[in-house]
């Protein structure tokens, strides 16, 4: 471990240092993880034609396992971003990402509503502890300047992994069947494991990053010495209720896109698992740049000179006001044209969240940030819950999704108002 007095402040190096790059080393394990939870996570909504043939499931047997796994990811994502901030982001993301790979493989050997229920809970509780891990990792790795386009680049894997899903899962199932989709991609996705412990450690127990780097990683003004921040402190401010119901109104939209589209592909246009994989591609690829240029657009304002409340909330207002063109999702005749206004929405939300995921680091010390975002994750995955038996009700009475697209069009104007009206200047939180 490095002593204070070994490493030189920012201002102190040279501009002419050359910073390191270790630090987008940890940003790249944190994306394939990513990839690697969508995958997971988004298999059950592109086999879903095939499962509910199989095992004669209606729209609200679906509904109600996509509504526990939810209810299992919104009690853990809590406790996560508790124990993610006790025991740090190595061990936190790995112990989750075991867990979550088991399940995972676990649902091979489902053979009813009641069996996919249960893997599917054991997942969410894994799948939990990927996010407050992550962006725990990333406060710790990166400046607060950085962090919105780190999270964006690692919350890309998010729809890297939607779109190897229909590409890969279909060929597998073809092949080998259903089973062997889950078993799969759960044995090979195991190798990460052995990768994050080899390379994981914070700056200053990593042998690999230098002077320069670590000056960089640590430019903020130091966080006041404190104790551990208690759920109690945090809930008591705000700003935590800003971002966590901004995650309640917009993440609903999010799980209905990964659980729901290939259904709606398949049933409004006619598709089937074999064809409907070249429109979700598009609508996740559209996601990537949406969550890479969301995190982008708030750094060149930033270093454009504008502060860091200015910048999320413009940035986060652009990508609210593409989600507006979802009102008429349903209504147009062309695939392509669907596939186009779903596909500026996904980049939207992931544009949107890749801002709204770097707010706790913006205004708390970072000893209380996997709590404050555990918190925010639970609310997201309550209004999932509720947008999953909302969807499931409304297909199985009305059978359109008109109803779902709305919500959608509106929810990030009001969770922006919503986030402006509690903290109109992102200010930094006392915790004191």
């Amino acid at each position: 471990m490095r002593s204070e007095s070994a490493v030189p402040t920012f201002e102190e190096i040279d501009s002419s240092t050359r910073v390191g790059r270790q630090r987008w080393v940890i940003c790249g394990l944190l994306f394939i993880a990513t990839v690697i939870n969508y995958v997971d996570r988004q298999i059950l909504g592109i086999l879903k034609p095939v499962l509910s043939k199989e095992f004669q499931w209606s729209e609200v047997d679906y509904a109600n396992i996509v509504f526990w796994f939810q209810a299992a990811y919104a009690v853990a994502y809590v406790v996560w971003g508790r124990t993610v901030d006790r025991v740090g982001a190595r061990w936190g993301y790995f112990v989750a990402f075991a867990i979550w790979q088991v399940a995972h493989i676990a649902h091979a050997g489902a053979s009813s509503v009641a069996h996919f229920i249960a893997a599917r809970v054991a997942l969410g509780v894994g799948e939990a502890g990927s996010f407050p891990a992550g962006l725990k990792a990333v406060t710790e790795w990166f400046p607060k300047r950085e962090r919105a386009f780190a999270t964006g680049v690692f919350n890309a894997g998010s729809n890297v992994g939607a779109i190897i899903t229909p590409l890969i899962i279909p060929s597998i199932t073809v092949a080998l069947g259903w089973q062997a989709a889950f078993v799969i991609t759960g044995v090979v996705s195991l190798l990460w494991l052995a990768v994050w412990l080899m390379f994981y450690r914070a700056p200053r127990l990593n042998k690999r990053v230098g002077a320069a780097e670590l000056a960089h990683i640590e430019s903020d003004p130091p966080d006041p010495p404190m104790q551990q921040v208690g759920w109690g402190t945090v809930l008591r401010k705000k700003e935590t209720w800003a971002f966590a119901t901004a995650k309640f109104l917009t993440d609903p939209i999010w799980w209905m896109f990964l659980f729901w589209l290939p259904d709606f592909f398949a049933k409004t246009y006619n598709l089937d698992l074999k064809s409907y994989g070249p429109p979700l591609v598009v609508v996740y690829l559209l996601a990537d740049v949406g969550s890479i240029a969301g995190g982008w657009f708030s750094l060149k304002l930033i270093r454009g000179g504008r502060s860091i409340n200015v910048a999320r909330k413009t940035a986060m207002l652009v990508c609210a006001l593409m989600v507006t063109p979802m009102f008429f999702a349903q209504q147009v005749s062309s695939l392509w044209l669907a596939v186009l206004i779903v596909g500026l929405a996904a980049a939207a939300h992931q544009g949107f969240s890749a801002n709204l995921f770097t707010i706790p680091g913006d205004v708390f010390p970072r000893r209380a940030v996997g709590s404050v975002i555990g918190i925010g994750g639970m609310f997201g995955a309550l209004g999932g819950m509720l947008m999953a038996k909302y969807v499931g009700y409304v297909l199985e009475q009305l059978g359109t999704y008109t109803p779902m697209f709305i919500i959608a069009g509106t929810v990030y104007l009001v969770a922006l108002l919503v986030i402006h009206l509690l903290s109109p200047r992102l200010q930094e939180v006392d915790v004191k």
